[in-house]
C-alpha cells in the first residue's frame, strides 16, 4: 500500500465526539501508570513484586517521555495548533502532564525510601549510603573503586576549550564543581556513570554483609556514590567543591522516510545510530540538593524548562530495583507459577519429551484437525503449544512451507531456530520480520540478517504501515491434498513474555482461515492487494468497519425490542469512531463492558451518553494484552480474538488479524475468561466520568476474586486431565 493510500485510509469518516466526553489520551496514559504505582504502594503486594512495579512505574515513565512526551515538544516547536478530540493543543497537554506527573513521582520516591527501603532492611536487604558504611567496608569499596570502576571513567570538563558535552539518553551523570584553589574560580565537570558496563549497585561479599552482628541476605551501595566519594582521583590537586546526580532523557523515537529508502534495514540501522546518540532533552531527573547554579547552568544548556526537572530526593532511577528481584527470597514473591501443558497436546509432549518419533495421529497436526485449540498464556505453556506447532513444522517431512509474522520475539527464541531448521530441511520459509517495532529494532534487524543468512525469505513490512498481526501460516501435503494450519494470536512469538503477559492463541486447520492466511500473506510479501478476506477481520482493510457494523448489530437488535449486549476486552481504547458507535449503542440500551488495561478515552456513566457502559482495568500480576471481543447478536453470540486494539494505528495504519472462534467449546472458554475478569474485585479498578479510576473492593464479606489466581486455578486441573 502506498504512503498515499496508507493516509487517505488513516483518517476515515468518524462520527462526532463532543470534547466533554472525551478523555485525553496522554492523561489516560498517565492514569494507568499510576494504577501500577499502586501496587507497588499496596501492602498487599508481595514485597519483591512491590519492587518490581516500582520499577516498570519508571520504566514506562522513560518510554513515555521518549516517545510520547517528545512529539508534544515537537508538535510545540512547529507551532501546531490542531487540537485533541478533548480541545487541547500541544502545549496545554505538557502544562496538564507536568501537574499531574510531579507529585506522582514525589509519592514514588518518598515511599520508596520511607517505607520500602525500611521493610527491604527487615527481610536482610540493605541498599546502604556510603555515609553508613563502616571502615571496613569503605576501604574494600576504595579497592574496588582503584581496581575496577576508575579505569573506566572518563571526566569531561566544561571550559572555553572544552565544549558542554553530549549527554546520551537516559544516562545517569555527576555534575562537579571543582577549584584548582581556594582563590580560583569555579570549574564545572561531568562524569558518566558507567551503568552499561557496571552493575547498578556494588554488592558486599559475603564476609562483610553484616548488620548488627549478624549476617544478612544483600548489602550494597549505589554504584555513584562509590564514584563520588573517591572523586580525588579522578581530579587530583583540585578541589572538590561538590557534586550532585543528574539524569537525562531525550527524544529516542525513529523517524524512517520508508518512500525515500531504498534498503529499509540500512535505514533503520542508521535511526538507530542517531538514538543511540540521543535526540533533543525532554526531561531532566536532579538530586534535590542540586545548586540552583548548576541546575540554571544544565537547563540552558540542554534547553530544558522548569516543568522538564524532576527533583528526585533519594536514590534516583527506580528502573534499576528490578535486579532485586531476583535474590532467592520465594516468601516475598508470587506464589510461583509453571504453565501446564494443554491436555490435548499432553501425549505429544511426552513423545517429544521422550524423544519418540512423532507418527500420524499421534502429532500435533492430528491435534488440530480433529478440532480448533484454543490457548492461554501464561496459563497454557507456550513451549507446549505454539512453539510445538512450530518446531514439529521445522522437521515433519510432510510440511512443505511455512509463513510466519515476526513483531517482537525473544533474544535466544526457539522459534527463530526452528525457522532456521525448517529452512535447513528445504522447506519453503518465509517470515515477516517488522523492523519498526518500538525498542525492539536492533533484535529484529539481528534476527533478519540471521534468518537471511540461512535461505529463509525476509521480508519487512509494507511502507507506511506496521505489520503487528500475530499469524503463522503451515502448508502441509496429506495424501493427495494439501492442508494449511494455522495460528492466530494476540502476543508476540516471545517464549519469555509469553510467561508475564496474557495472551490467547487459536490453533485451527479450517478451511477458511487456512485460504485467508495465503491471501494475507501474498498481501504482505508480494503486490496482492487483497480487499476481502472469508472469516478474518484484517486491519486496514476490513476490520473498522466490520468492528463498527457489528456495534450496529446490537443497536439494530436494541431497537427491535431485543436485547444486546457486548463485551470487548483491550490494551487500549482510543478510535474516536468506536468511541462515538459506543456511545450509540449506550443510548439503544445495549449494555456494554469493557476490560481496558491502558488508555481509555471513552467516558463511561455520563447520562445520557453512556450510562449503559461499564470500564475497569486489572493491573496485577501478569500484564493483560489479550484482546477478545463479544456480540451477543441475539443469542447467536460471535467472538472474535486478534492482535488490535480500537486505536487509530491498530485500525488504519497496522497490519492486524483478528480471527472469529466458531468452535462453541472454545467460545464458552472465552466467555468465562471475559466473566473472570468482570468479577475481580482484588486487582480491578473502575473508570468514572470524571477520568479517575477506582479500585475495587470486596464488598459484604464477599471472598476475594483475583482474576489472575482463579485462571490459574482454573488450569491447573489439565495437569491431571
Amino acid at each position: 500500500m502506498s504512503k498515499a493510500k496508507a493516509s487517505k485510509k488513516s483518517t476515515p469518516e468518524v462520527s462526532h465526539v463532543d470534547r466533554e466526553h472525551y478523555i485525553n489520551r496522554e492523561l489516560s496514559w498517565l492514569e494507568f501508570n499510576r494504577r501500577v504505582l499502586h501496587e507497588a504502594i499496596d501492602d498487599r503486594t508481595p514485597l519483591l513484586e512491590r519492587l518490581k512495579f516500582m520499577s516498570i512505574f519508571s520504566s514506562n515513565l522513560d518510554e513515555f517521555f521518549m516517545v510520547r512526551v517528545a512529539v508534544l515538544k515537537d508538535q510545540v516547536a512547529a507551532q501546531v495548533s490542531q487540537l485533541t478530540p478533548d480541545g487541547r493543543t500541544p502545549q496545554q497537554q505538557l502544562q496538564d502532564i507536568s501537574a499531574i506527573l510531579h507529585p506522582m513521582v514525589v509519592k514514588q520516591h518518598q515511599h520508596f525510601e520511607t517505607e520500602l527501603r525500611p521493610e527491604l532492611a527487615n527481610h536482610g536487604i540493605h541498599l546502604l549510603n556510603y555515609i553508613d558504611l563502616n571502615q571496613e567496608q569503605r576501604l574494600y569499596l576504595q579497592d574496588r573503586f582503584e581496581k575496577r570502576i576508575f579505569p573506566t571513567l572518563t571526566p569531561l570538563a566544561v571550559d572555553p576549550s572544552h565544549p558542554f558535552p553530549h549527554m546520551s539518553n537516559l544516562s545517569l551523570n555527576l555534575a562537579v564543581v571543582i577549584k584548582a584553589s581556594a582563590q580560583a574560580d569555579e570549574k564545572f565537570a561531568r562524569v558518566k556513570v558507567p551503568t552499561s558496563i557496571h552493575p547498578r549497585f556494588v554488592v558486599f561479599p559475603e564476609e562483610l554483609r553484616q548488620h548488627d552482628g549478624k549476617p544478612v541476605v544483600w548489602m550494597g551501595v549505589p554504584l555513584e556514590q562509590v564514584i563520588a566519594h573517591n572523586l580525588e582521583m579522578l581530579f587530583p590537586g583540585m578541589i572538590i567543591q561538590e557534586y550532585s546526580l543528574f539524569r537525562l532523557t531525550r527524544d529516542a523515537d525513529l523517524a524512517v522516510e520508508e518512500e525515500e529508502a531504498d534498503d529499509l534495514l540500512l535505514a533503520i540501522q542508521q535511526e538507530l545510530r542517531k538514538r543511540r546518540l540521543g535526540g533533543s532533552a525532554v526531561r531532566m531527573e536532579i538530586h534535590a540538593s542540586m545548586p540552583q547554579s548548576v541546575r540554571e547552568r544544565l537547563m540552558q544548556e540542554l534547553e530544558l524548562a522548569d516543568n522538564d526537572i524532576y527533583e528526585v530526593d533519594g536514590l534516583m532511577n527506580l528502573k534499576d530495583l528490578m535486579s532485586l528481584r531476583s535474590l532467592p527470597l520465594p516468601e516475598l514473591k508470587d506464589p510461583s507459577w509453571s504453565p501446564v501443558v494443554p491436555p490435548r497436546l499432553q501425549l505429544v509432549n511426552e513423545l517429544v519429551a521422550e524423544g519418540t518419533p512423532l507418527e500420524e495421529g499421534n502429532d500435533v497436526f492430528s491435534v488440530i484437525r480433529r478440532k480448533d485449540l484454543l490457548v492461554h498464556h501464561p496459563y497454557d505453556s507456550f513451549a507446549a503449544s505454539v512453539e510445538l506447532f512450530i518446531t514439529q513444522a521445522a522437521i515433519d517431512p510432510n510440511v512443505l512451507a511455512i509463513k510466519m509474522t515476526l513483531y517482537r520475539t525473544s533474544g535466544d527464541s526457539p522459534i527463530v531456530n526452528a525457522l532456521i531448521t525448517a529452512a535447513e530441511n528445504g522447506k519453503q520459509v518465509a517470515v515477516l520480520v517488522e523492523l519498526k517495532a518500538r525498542f525492539d529494532e536492533e533484535n529484529n534487524i539481528n534476527w533478519a540478517r540471521k534468518l537471511e543468512q540461512t535461505g529463509v525469505h525476509v521480508v519487512y513490512g509494507l511502507v507506511g504501515l506496521k505489520t503487528h498481526t500475530k499469524t503463522t501460516l503451515v502448508v502441509r501435503q496429506e495424501g493427495d491434498r494439501i492442508r494449511r494450519y494455522v495460528h492466530v494470536g494476540t502476543g508476540n512469538y516471545n517464549s519469555k513474555t509469553a510467561k508475564l503477559y496474557t495472551d490467547l492463541g487459536l490453533l485451527s486447520c479450517r478451511e477458511e482461515l487456512g485460504a485467508d492466511l495465503t491471501d494475507l500473506f501474498n498481501y504482505l510479501t508480494g503486490y496482492s492487494r487483497q480487499r476481502s478476506y472469508r472469516k478474518l477481520l484484517v486491519a486496514p482493510v476490513n476490520l473498522r468497519d466490520h468492528m463498527v457494523s457489528l456495534i450496529r448489530r446490537e443497536i439494530e437488535q436494541c431497537k427491535s425490542g431485543k436485547s444486546g449486549r457486548i463485551i470487548a476486552k483491550m490494551n487500549s481504547l482510543v478510535d474516536p469512531q468506536i468511541i462515538a458507535t459506543l456511545y450509540e449503542a449506550s443510548q439503544a440500551d445495549v449494555q456494554i463492558d469493557l476490560i481496558v488495561r491502558g488508555i481509555c478515552c471513552l467516558r463511561p456513566g455520563l447520562k445520557p451518553v453512556s450510562e449503559n457502559i461499564r470500564v475497569i482495568s486489572v493491573i496485577g500480576r501478569y500484564l493483560e494484552h489479550s484482546r477478545i471481543f463479544y456480540f451477543q447478536n441475539s443469542g447467536n453470540e460471535e467472538l472474535y480474538i486478534g492482535s488490535a486494539d480500537w486505536m487509530p494505528r491498530n485500525l488504519d495504519r497496522r497490519v492486524e488479524a483478528v480471527t472469529p472462534v466458531e468452535d462453541p467449546d472454545l467460545a464458552k472458554d472465552l466467555q468465562e475468561i471475559l466473566s473472570i475478569m468482570l468479577s475481580d474485585n482484588r486487582q480491578a479498578w473502575e473508570l468514572q466520568p470524571d477520568g479517575s479510576y477506582v479500585q475495587r473492593h470486596p464488598q459484604n464479606g464477599e471472598p476475594e476474586r483475583s482474576a489472575h489466581k482463579m485462571l490459574m486455578e482454573l488450569a491447573r486441573p489439565k495437569e491431571n486431565d
